[in-house]
């Protein structure tokens, strides 16, 4: 197979790659090149910022993969490839109800179709609706073509300051902040089993939309796994989300927050999609305590890696007031 990646340096896209060099497939990773790219890839320089697809891409390909957001990227890259089956990587954040657990598409309603470029600095909201724009450029392709909505990214090379705090807060001494009820759901998926999954869904063609997620845990079983992966037996403190907002901790990301929590009155469904059709066609999924141990490796191999989340002296002062009650 003659695949294209575009991006191929980071994250899933990188692991995208390297899983289709594994199988022996001829990659290209048409991007920047601005980071090291995977053993054995052909590199095409290609700044999507200022150039279009079709003046720098070379002969045909069997499968393109996509990660992008901007719906002109998407459209461009589709005009450019016409003929090839194309794997695009949408996300759950394109539904409209993110209350309802085990979603899937057709289950639940999507927001509306955001065919131009947002700066997502500015407008954030238009995330979601800016992956259904590119989604339809990718289903209007001539070729066939395969939208993968996946849940929680996780893994080595995570950047975002989400899963990555909960390794390495786990394995730091203390009393741990940890978000009630315990029983709320969480899931996520390592980038590694998503990209290699993804690679042979551009070997096989496959077709249709499909939400791409891990198996549905709890918190208690999500802390208990992250901290099997870094050997450590953490003291949880459990403060309920109601509090925890009274408190100021942000959710989700991002600086003072909590990373991956999110209130469950609000989100009782984002972290909660079914599984079951993305493994029926074939999706394979880790253990999280070895997506844990590898992340915090990976932290200690790159100094400086921003992991998010409170800091140490706003957990403590968290952990301080929620026993003050």
């Amino acid at each position: 197979m003659r695949l294209l990646v575009l991006g191929g340096t980071a994250f899933l896209s990188r692991a995208v790659a390297e899983e289709a060099v594994r199988r022996g497939h001829q990659v290209t990773c048409a991007c920047r090149g601005s980071s090291p790219l995977p053993a054995g890839v052909r590199h095409l320089p290609l700044d999507r910022t200022v150039q279009d697809p079709a003046q720098v891409l070379e002969g045909t390909y069997d499968a393109v993969v996509d990660v992008a957001t901007r719906p002109s990227w998407v459209r461009a890259a589709v005009a450019a490839t016409t003929a090839a089956h194309h794997v695009y990587v949408s996300s759950v954040s394109v539904y409209a109800d993110h209350t309802t657990p085990g979603g899937a598409p057709g289950r639940l309603p999507e927001l509306d179709v955001i065919h131009e470029d947002v700066d997502l600095t500015a407008s954030p909201d238009a995330y979601g609706g800016m992956k259904r724009g590119c989604e339809e450029a990718v289903r209007a392709a001539e070729g066939t073509s395969l939208v993968v909505r996946p849940g929680l990214i996780v893994g080595p090379g995570d950047r975002s300051g989400r899963f990555t705090y909960w390794p390495v807060r786990l394995n730091r001494p203390g009393p741990v902040l940890a978000p009630a009820p315990a029983d709320a759901p969480v899931q996520v998926i390592d980038a590694r089993d998503l990209g290699a999954w993804l690679a042979r869904c551009a070997e096989d063609r496959v077709t249709g939309v499909l939400d791409a997620v891990g198996e549905i845990g709890d918190w208690r079983g999500f802390l208990g796994d992250v901290a099997a992966g870094v050997r450590t037996a953490p003291d949880l403190v459990w403060v309920g989300s109601d509090r925890l907002l009274e408190l100021g901790v942000e959710p989700w990301a991002g600086p003072g927050s909590l990373p991956v929590w999110l209130p469950p009155t609000e989100y009782a469904g984002m972290l909660a999609h079914d599984p079951g059709p993305a493994k029926a066609a074939g999706l394979t999924t880790r253990p999280v305590a070895d997506t844990a141990r590898d992340t915090l490796a990976w932290v200690r191999s790159e100094p400086g890696v921003d992991v998010g989340g409170l800091t140490r002296e706003q957990e403590a002062e968290v952990l301080r007031r929620a026993a003050a009650l």
